[in-house]
């Protein structure tokens, strides 16, 4: 124990740190990009001084959590009125506009991806148990009671499998329509300030290419309502998230209703593997890990044998019906440097990561990239040729094996050698 104070200081990175990263860049420049996951304005700035290249994931239920805005969501959530929940809804639609200028103006001229509301709507209720107790203790009030119906009638028993992302906003009209009206404002004013809004609109849990036509339908809906179709055609793309294996088997149909795709990592391991990482990385998997049953957290590495084999198929379909199909990781393993070689070969153009992974993952990138021979370091120039992106093959067949349950075998992926690199003039 120490007592006083000390004094403080701000420990600044290296210059030589500084010349290696945008050694980096200049490697990853056209080939794969580096984005962060952020869901403010000044995260996305901070992230942006440390070399993001965009947002790959801004989470808009974290918006909802403000102190400001959960009481909206719960008025919209408990009412059986509709005018109230009219009123609520064009009080969070004005309030969204105003979180999404700020993020869209922290990264203006880069794209952003924001995901529509993902979590179930019970998550933004009081604790369920809570009630209960008040309600044995004859302590609820009118308000809390209504909570307490509301928790009732939104009840699941697997929620994170159940109403949620897109399915949510088939079964609640209204909540992913104020959303993307507000998100198409935010793009309409800033168009109109001359700033350069780039949007991109993720569909969360998307398991089908009817789901995905639908959820289209809504953003190109809302941009008609509010007359923008026009202006903001440039600025607007419209993609899926790639988070449930129904999804990466079905790549190439809902290919045909999406201008990109995302992969979730954190839920597609999870459903992959059927696990609930809340509960799993307490009790299960430190014992795994003690035991060698698995070599390493996949939450935390990408488990290249199973979700990586779901990853490769879904880049090889998607490409192989729409050949420009732009694809990125918006998962926590994309800053793990093994996981970053393993999808730069799988063909993702950018991986996405919390803010103080992003230099971690722009060297882990661009050393992938010489690695797999993508970067053609043989012209001294300042803009070196570059290997494009790895051609779609087709899915590996099954082998045959000793037993009805014996495992396709995964295909070892294998870098090209890396040609002799010759001196070059000057730093890039």
């Amino acid at each position: 124990m120490l007592l006083g104070s000390l004094t403080m200081t701000t420990a600044e990175a290296p210059a030589e740190l500084e010349d290696l990263l945008r050694w980096a860049d200049v490697v990853r420049e056209g080939l794969v990009a580096v984005r962060v996951n952020a869901d403010t304005a000044e995260d996305a700035a901070h992230a942006r001084h440390l070399g993001a290249q965009g947002i790959g994931l801004c989470r808009t239920e974290h918006m909802f959590l403000a102190d400001d805005r959960l009481p909206l969501v719960r008025r919209f959530i408990l009412t059986d009125d509709a005018a109230t929940e009219a009123a609520a809804l064009a009080d969070l639609e004005a309030a969204q506009q105003q979180d999404f200028e700020g993020i869209l103006s922290a990264m203006d001229g880069l794209p952003v991806t924001v995901r529509l509301l993902d979590p179930p709507l019970h998550e933004f209720l009081p604790d369920h148990e809570k009630l209960i107790v008040a309600e044995a203790k004859g302590e609820l009030t009118a308000e809390s009671a209504a909570e307490l119906a509301a928790v009732r009638r939104l009840h699941e028993t697997n929620p994170m499998i159940g109403t949620r992302g897109v399915r949510l906003g088939v079964v609640k009209p209204g909540v992913y329509q104020m959303q993307v009206r507000a998100l198409c404002r935010a793009v309409g004013s800033l168009l109109g300030k001359g700033r350069q809004p780039q949007v991109e609109i993720m569909i969360p849990l998307v398991v089908s290419a009817a789901e995905m036509k639908m959820a289209r339908g809504w953003v190109t809906d809302a941009l008609d309502e509010i007359g923008l179709a026009e202006m903001a055609a440039d600025a607007v793309s419209i993609g899926a998230m790639v988070e449930t294996p129904r999804a990466a088997l079905c790549a190439a149909r809902i290919s045909a209703e999406a201008d990109f795709f995302s992969f979730g990592t954190n839920d597609l391991t999870q459903l992959t593997y059927a696990f609930s990482r809340d509960d799993v990385e307490v009790r299960l998997l430190p014992t795994y890990l003690a035991t060698g049953i698995l070599p390493f957290n996949p939450f935390e590495k990408l488990d290249q044998d199973g979700v990586g084999r779901l990853v490769q198929m879904t880049c090889t379909e998607a490409r192989a019906a729409k050949p420009d199909m732009k694809i990125g990781i918006c998962g926590e393993q994309a800053g793990d440097p093994s996981s970053a070689r393993f999808l730069v070969e799988a063909g993702v153009d950018y991986v996405s990561c919390s803010p103080y992974r992003v230099p971690i993952a722009r060297l882990a990138v661009a050393q992938a990239l010489i690695e797999c021979g993508r970067f053609d370091a043989s012209n001294s120039g300042s803009s070196p040729a570059r290997a494009p992106r790895p051609p779609a093959t087709p899915s590996p067949e099954p082998q045959p094996g000793p037993g009805p349950n014996r495992r396709p075998a995964t295909p070892e992926l294998r870098c090209p050698p890396v040609p002799p690199t010759p001196a070059r003039r000057g730093s890039p």
